[in-house]
Parts: structure tokens; C-alpha cells; sequence
């Protein structure tokens, strides 16, 4: 009985100590990671802006001024005008919406595909994890680049394809690092124990090997966003992209960006100015959330709180020591 009593304080401390960390992760955030709480505010700008656009943008997004065209900032236009006299500051204030459509979904169907073939790889093992990883393995051995490039010239241009064709790729690339969290996460004890009662394969996975490694998920997600960003911008500058008159700044950098580059200079500077902002602002906020997440690394989980911890823990003796 005692032992009973022993694991039932032991889950509860771990209960509480996940709800410490989750409430503790922001002020974290900002007290430890101060360019993590910078790239925080920078992606929370971007989703800002690609949500309000409509409402922020001072312009229609196509809405075009000819006798204005290639017209300095000024107080009329923030940001100039581009070629065709539309107004710069608007087109990119609708290019954050392009870059957030594609940097969530993106990343949503790049965690679900990592997910599904790391998680199944890792856990099932056997013939299947080494037909599958060789699959991986083959994918890995061309440039994500020329991939994206081959499918999206067979599939079009568009907003769709472009980024179902960037979750995809990237994620059967990020699988490795999820099936390596699958292979630890299923050798500890508890795992074992639900094979033991009975629980099926899909059980196990869902509400044991899943939670576990939440945080590498977390990670992945937010490391990939960045680089699904710069693959659409790539895309749209080879003009494989974005089909326009739809604003995004890897098309405003391949089409007025270019062609005017000595005559206007600016056309290219704002939209790349921006998107590398953005870019470095996900990566900054992925770096701290691993550096807050993974308990491999100084400043994990295991210190969500020295002082909360030591509490804890001599609440939870004190209880067992009344029973």
C-alpha cells in the first residue's frame, strides 16, 4: 500500500511540475532568452499583420497609382510605390499574410508528416522502421530546393501547392529527429507496462509516446517555420511560387525587386529587409523554446523552479510520511 501511495504522490508531483513549466515558460522566456522574447514579439507582429491586414494595409492590395510609379517614401507613400504605382508598404503588409498562410500550414503539415513516419518509425522498429528510413534516406540525398522546383513545376503555381508541396518535403526530412524522441521515449518502463496490460499499438502511441515528445515537436515546428518561409520566397523568386498579382516578398524581390535594382533600389531592400527580420525572429524564438524544452540541455525541464521544486517535493514527504 505504501508503494501505491508512493507512485500516486510521484504522478502528482509530475502533473504539477508540467503545470509549473507551462506557466512558468513565458516569464522564462522573457527573463532567460531576451532574443527569444525579441523573435517572440517579431512572429507575433507577422501573424498580427497577416490577420489585420485589411484593415492596417492603407491601400487596396492591387490598387495602383500610375502617374506615382517608382515614387520615393514619403508621407503619402511610407515606402514608395513600385513600378506600377502601387503602394509598397501595402504589398508588403499583404505578403505578411502570404508568409504566415504559408509558414502555419506549412509547419502544420510538416509536423503532422514528421510526426506520422517518425513516431510509427521509431516505436514499431523492425523491417518497417528500415524500409521506411531508407525512403527518408533517399529523399535526403537531393537538395530540398530541387525537389520542391521538380513537384511544384508538375503540380503549378499556387498558394496550395506551394505549400503542401514545403510541409511535405520538409517534414519526411524532420522525421529523423522525431523518430530518434520515439526511440528513446519507448524504452522506459511505462511503455513497457502498457504493452504488458494489453494496450494496443495505436494506444501506446497516442497516450504514451505522444506526450513525451511534445517538446521535440514543438522544436521542429518552430525551427521549420523560418525555413518554410525562405523555401516559398525561393520559390516565388525562380517564379515558382506565388503566382502573382497575390503579393509576396520572394515575387517582389524576383519581379520590380530585379529589374529595377540600380534605377530603385528599394523595391528589393523593403521586401528582403523584412522577410530576413522575420526569418531571424522565428529562429530566435525556436532556439529558446529548445533551449527551454529539451531537458537534454541546461535550463530544460527540470528547472522549472528550484524553489517551487524544493516545496514540492517536501509537501509531497510530508504526505507520505502521514500515510
Amino acid at each position: 500500500m505504501a508503494n501505491d501511495v508512493k507512485d500516486t504522490i510521484q504522478g502528482t508531483e509530475q502533473e504539477q511540475k508540467r503545470h509549473f513549466e507551462l506557466v512558468e515558460l513565458p516569464r522564462r522566456l522573457i527573463k532567460e532568452k531576451p532574443l527569444g522574447t525579441i523573435g517572440g514579439v517579431i512572429v507575433l507582429a507577422l501573424f498580427i499583420t497577416g490577420i489585420f491586414a485589411d484593415f492596417l494595409a492603407p491601400y487596396g492590395m492591387n490598387e495602383a497609382f500610375i502617374a506615382d510609379r517608382l515614387e520615393p517614401p514619403s508621407a503619402q507613400y511610407v515606402l514608395g510605390t513600385d513600378q506600377l504605382g502601387r503602394d509598397m508598404a501595402t504589398r508588403i503588409i499583404y505578403g505578411a499574410r502570404t508568409s504566415m498562410i504559408v509558414g502555419v500550414f506549412g509547419s502544420l503539415i510538416c509536423l503532422i508528416t514528421s510526426t506520422l513516419i517518425g513516431m510509427t518509425s521509431g516505436f514499431i522498429g523492425g523491417k518497417y522502421d528500415l524500409i521506411v528510413q531508407r525512403i527518408v534516406d533517399a529523399v535526403m540525398c537531393f537538395p530540398a530546393l530541387l525537389i520542391l522546383l521538380t513537384i511544384v513545376a508538375m503540380l503549378g503555381p499556387g498558394l496550395m501547392q506551394v505549400t503542401i508541396t514545403i510541409g511535405v518535403v520538409f517534414g519526411i526530412s524532420g522525421s529523423r529527429v522525431i523518430r530518434s524522441a520515439a526511440i528513446s521515449t519507448k524504452e522506459n518502463t511505462y511503455v513497457d507496462a502498457a504493452r504488458a496490460i494489453g494496450c494496443s499499438t495505436t494506444r501506446t502511441l497516442i497516450r504514451h509516446i505522444l506526450p513525451n515528445i511534445l517538446p521535440a515537436i514543438i522544436i521542429l515546428t518552430t525551427t521549420r517555420m523560418g525555413g518554410v518561409i525562405l523555401a516559398e520566397a525561393a520559390l516565388s523568386f525562380l517564379g515558382y511560387g506565388i503566382p502573382p498579382p497575390t503579393p509576396s516578398w520572394g515575387g517582389m524581390l524576383s519581379g520590380a525587386g530585379r529589374q529595377y535594382m540600380y534605377t530603385a533600389p528599394l523595391l528589393a531592400i523593403w521586401p528582403g529587409l523584412i522577410l530576413s527580420l522575420v526569418v531571424y525572429g522565428i529562429n530566435m524564438l525556436g532556439d529558446a523554446l529548445r533551449d527551454l524544452l529539451d531537458p537534454r540541455l541546461r535550463g530544460g525541464i527540470g528547472r522549472f523552479g528550484k524553489a517551487k521544486r524544493k516545496s514540492l517535493r517536501l509537501k509531497n514527504s510530508q504526505e507520505l510520511d502521514k500515510c
